[in-house]
C-alpha cells in the first residue's frame, strides 16, 4: 500500500541584481531522465519557522548572502518529490528580492547533505535563461520573469506549476 507524500512547506528566493540578472542554484538529482535542474535559493521551513525567515535563512546558508529586505510573495508551487527513500509534497513560496550586486565566491552551504547535492551557481540573464537547454524550476521560469524584472508584482501570489 502506498503511503501518502509528507507535507514540506519551503521557501525560495528569486535574487534580482541590479543587471536584472537571476541568481540560481544548480541541483542534481536521483533521476535518469533529468540529471540536474537551475533552483532559486530556498528550502524547506524548520520548526516554529516563518516563510519569510526561512527565506533570509537560506540565503544566508546557500549563499551566504545577508541583510537583505525581502519583497512580496509573488509565486506558489507544489510538486510532489521522492528524495532519500520518501516522498515529499513540497509547497513552496516564492518571495522577491532585489538587491545592488553579489558575488557567491567560494562560499560552503552550510548544510552538509546539500552540499553532496549542489554542483554549482551562477547569475543568469532572461536571455540566457531563454536560450538554454537546461532544466529550471520552474520550468516556465523565462516566461514569469519579465514583470517581475520590470518591478510589476502580482496582487496576490499565483500557482506557477512544476
Amino acid at each position: 500500500m502506498a503511503t501518502s507524500p509528507i507535507p514540506r512547506p519551503g521557501a525560495r528566493v528569486i535574487l534580482i541584481d541590479a543587471a536584472d540578472r537571476l541568481l540560481l542554484i544548480k541541483f542534481r538529482l536521483e533521476n535518469a531522465e533529468i540529471d540536474a535542474v537551475w533552483v532559486t535559493p530556498g528550502g524547506g521551513l524548520e520548526s516554529e519557522e516563518t516563510a519569510e525567515q526561512a527565506a533570509i535563512r537560506e540565503l544566508r546558508e546557500e549563499v551566504g548572502l545577508e541583510g537583505v529586505t525581502l519583497g512580496p510573495c509573488v509565486w506558489l508551487r507544489r510538486h510532489v518529490l521522492p528524495w532519500m527513500g520518501e516522498v515529499y509534497e513540497l509547497r513552496e513560496r516564492y518571495f522577491v528580492c532585489r538587491i545592488h550586486a553579489y558575488e557567491v565566491g567560494d562560499h560552503v552551504n552550510e548544510d552538509e547533505l546539500e552540499r553532496e547535492w549542489v554542483t554549482g551557481h551562477r547569475w543568469w540573464s532572461l536571455s540566457e535563461i531563454a536560450a538554454s537547454n537546461e532544466v529550471f524550476v520552474p520550468r516556465t521560469l523565462a516566461d514569469l520573469l519579465p514583470p517581475l524584472l520590470k518591478g510589476e508584482y502580482p496582487d496576490a501570489p499565483f500557482e506557477v506549476g512544476i
